[in-house]
């Protein structure tokens, strides 16, 4: 009898999570050192402990500040790994810590991935088209993560279906309360998110009706690598500029 391995994305789903958050917290502390004396101290929950403007723009922060084509275009994929205050990646990284198990288990590993790393570009696309200045978070992405699972509860139908659809609509609800309420909030970049996770979720199927073919993991592994190029040349070349 063969012993064959079973892809179980349960099973690997945390340490994925796990990862995103730990890349997330390291670029985090990275903005911090390249912002040296210039990072802000306010009393305000909301900018705590910020790294500043120009460390963000030189990692990769989104939005219409940026300049040249090449600078543009990396910063979709590069934004989403930056954050503007230990509050705001605080909030993101429960959030996703929320979400993602569920488009792990109906999506699949590689897919949630994908979903992940395209809406956040969606979002910061929709950033720059809306002439947003400066634009940074994993919110983008998350709201992918909210559209694809919504998308997914309507989809499906039944009790499960009903109860995802019911959960994630409570998402988007909070999500338009927030962007009314705080100024800081990127409304474009949400939104962004939430309709490509929409249409993601229904382009690439989840995992009853279609199982994760080889597409899916050559696309996941190859967005993966692009943004760990992309991170990296931004890190390195400032540990240089620093150090040199």
């Amino acid at each position: 009898m063969e012993n064959q391995r079973t892809y179980n994305p349960l099973q690997y789903g945390p340490v994925l999570i796990k990862t995103i958050i730990g890349a997330n917290v390291f670029m985090f502390l990275i903005s911090l050192l390249f912002s040296g004396k210039d990072i802000h101290l306010t009393m305000n929950p909301l900018f705590f402990l910020s790294p500043s403007i120009s460390s963000l723009k030189f990692l990769g922060a989104a939005g219409i500040n940026q300049i040249g084509l090449i600078e543009i275009w990396q910063s979709l994929i590069t934004a989403s790994w930056l954050h503007g205050s230990i509050l705001h990646i605080l909030l993101n990284m429960l959030a996703l810590r929320t979400v993602a198990p569920l488009v792990v288990k109906e999506f699949g590993l590689f897919r949630m991935f994908t979903i992940y790393t395209l809406s956040g570009m969606a979002g910061f696309f929709l950033s720059y088209i809306g002439h947003v200045p400066l634009t940074i978070g994993a919110s983008c992405s998350i709201c992918g993560l909210i559209g694809a699972s919504l998308y997914f509860g309507k989809s499906r139908g039944g009790i499960w279906g009903q109860l995802v659809y019911k959960q994630t609509s409570g998402w988007v609800i909070s999500l338009i309360i927030f962007g009314f309420l705080l100024p800081s909030i990127n409304n474009w970049g949400h939104a962004g998110g939430l309709i490509s996770g929409i249409f993601l979720g229904w382009t690439f199927g989840y995992i009853e009706k279609r199982k994760e073919s080889v597409f899916d993991k050559i696309l996941a592994v190859f967005l993966a690598g692009l943004t760990v190029v992309l991170l990296g040349k931004s890190v390195s070349s400032g540990l240089i500029w620093i150090y040199a």
